[in-house]
């Protein structure tokens, strides 16, 4: 049974992004108990400013500022963990202790992801649909590719390195063999690197539709805090001129495992 008494928020942008949301999620964050990030990856910022101390965000949620609500990583995220790290770092060193936890679902971007599309946008040139070079578009390809590698990944050498093995070869043939260019970071490398990412986030990681579908029951008010906006939808906006994930409300469920009624 749902409670009903549960808040949910949810805040999207209707054009293309830049369209002011960041003010608008920091008037609702403060008050609510949960702050969610349901698509897409760093390759769109926020900018809060919380008593004159100004926020710059990539990843995390922008709830994360004000210490009360959970900030929430969801499955549908594209994580670059050296990137999430760094973002943790720095909002630390203001003096702010995360309230994080990232879906285990959520894909990972892997060096050969941001080769690959640096390498893709070169080949296209004036055609590109335009990249940030983040890596976005190729670790959403993976995804469908079901090469993919998983956060809760990281946590399992063993399974870590078959996947690796697997994703670093099929990117790297392509880059090298599509593109005729060099793919040079070393898999041994980036084995020993992600394991570390991995280690380090370790204490962040969970099921975290679990912790929403909970959230909801007990009534908890939820703030959902979209990034980019509806014309850069990649089924719904000005297609092929689009992000690789879905902006829109419709994906908060598949972003997050679990539906809210």
């Amino acid at each position: 049974m749902s409670n009903q008494s549960s808040k949910i928020t949810t805040i999207v942008g209707a054009q293309w992004g830049d369209e002011g949301k960041g003010k608008i999620t920091d008037f609702f964050a403060g008050e609510s108990d949960f702050v969610v990030r349901f698509h897409g990856g760093n390759n769109a910022g926020h900018t809060v400013i919380v008593d004159d101390n100004t926020y710059k965000l990539h990843l995390i949620p922008s709830g994360v500022v004000y210490g009360k609500p959970v900030s929430v990583i969801g499955n549908g995220v594209v994580v670059d963990p050296k990137v999430l790290l760094d973002e943790i770092k720095y909002i630390k060193d203001k003096g702010v202790d995360p309230k994080l936890i990232i879906s285990d679902r959520a894909h990972v971007i892997m060096p050969y992801h941001i080769s690959l599309d640096n390498a893709l946008s070169n080949h296209q040139g004036k055609l590109a649909a335009g990249s940030t070079g983040k890596g976005i578009a190729p670790v959403y390809a993976d995804k469908m590719f079901r090469n993919g590698i998983r956060m809760i990944d990281l946590l399992e050498p063993n399974v870590f390195e078959e996947k690796l093995k697997k994703g670093y070869l099929f990117s790297k043939k392509i880059i090298e063999g599509a593109f005729l260019q060099k793919f040079e970071i070393p898999i041994q490398k980036i084995l020993k690197d992600y394991l570390r990412y991995g280690k380090e986030l370790s204490y962040y990681i969970c099921d975290t539709s679990v912790e929403l579908y909970d959230a909801y029951q007990n009534g908890k008010s939820i703030l959902f805090e979209g990034a980019q906006g509806i014309s850069l939808d990649v089924d719904h906006g000005i297609y092929p001129f689009t992000t690789s994930s879905n902006t829109a409300t419709g994906h908060i469920s598949t972003g997050t495992g679990v539906t809210f009624r």
